[in-house]
């Protein structure tokens, strides 16, 4: 049976899931979310997208969309209100790809270098921290465009779908290791991200959703 409202297959702490359930919610969209096990996917998740990854949007008409980004604008095409579409693109777009390209390659090994045996040679801590400082050296590319001019979001004086995008995934990075992140000299990058972590939004994208 199709359901009245959109329907969500996420998982609380995935990244994409986090930044797709951020902009239904700027968005004002009212969601069904359906909580996922990653080790028993539900057939009608499958079904809808044969992949098996969250976030999974189903609409009530049967499109579905199966692609975080793709989600996001998805929503801010329906309801932008606090600008998140404002900046230029183009500029948020190939930061996003960054983050979901270089980025994520060596945050997934950073945290998870168990995962990839044949990479690490049998030395997975120096693979976890070969990979740390790859990871670093882009966040400090962050941090020096924090400093040049906006100081509290990455494109304008405002924030917007590049920093939503990228925001879960900087704070699984951060998560790995708090102590660590918590003294590097990033200071602009570490206020986005805790501003991020305690502000309203974040909170509610991380609580149970009922419509």
């Amino acid at each position: 049976m199709m359901s009245a409202l959109p329907v969500i297959y996420s998982f609380r702490r995935c990244p994409y899931a986090i930044r797709a359930r951020l902009a239904l919610a700027t968005s004002s969209i009212f969601y069904e979310l359906r909580e996922v096990s990653l080790k028993n996917k539900p057939a009608e998740m499958l079904a809808a997208s044969p992949k098996g990854t969250v976030p999974v949007l189903v609409l009530p008409g049967g499109q579905v969309i199966d692609e975080s980004l793709n989600i996001m604008r998805w929503a801010l095409a329906q309801s932008d209100p606090d600008g998140w579409l404002s900046p230029a693109l183009n500029d948020m777009l190939a930061l996003i790809a960054d983050n979901d390209g270089k980025f994520k390659h060596a945050l997934d090994r950073y945290k998870y270098p168990n995962h990839y045996p044949l990479e690490s040679e049998g030395d997975t801590h120096a693979f976890a921290m070969a990979q740390r400082l790859e990871a670093a050296s882009w966040l400090q590319s962050l941090e020096l465009r924090l400093r040049q001019g906006w100081q509290v979001w990455l494109c304008g004086p405002q924030l917007s779908l590049a920093d939503m995008a990228i925001l879960p995934f900087v704070r699984q990075f951060a998560h790995t290791d708090a102590a660590w992140f918590a003294v590097q000299r990033w200071p602009l990058l570490q206020a986005w991200l805790a501003g991020f972590q305690t502000s309203s939004m974040f909170v509610a994208a991380m609580t149970s959703h009922k419509p």
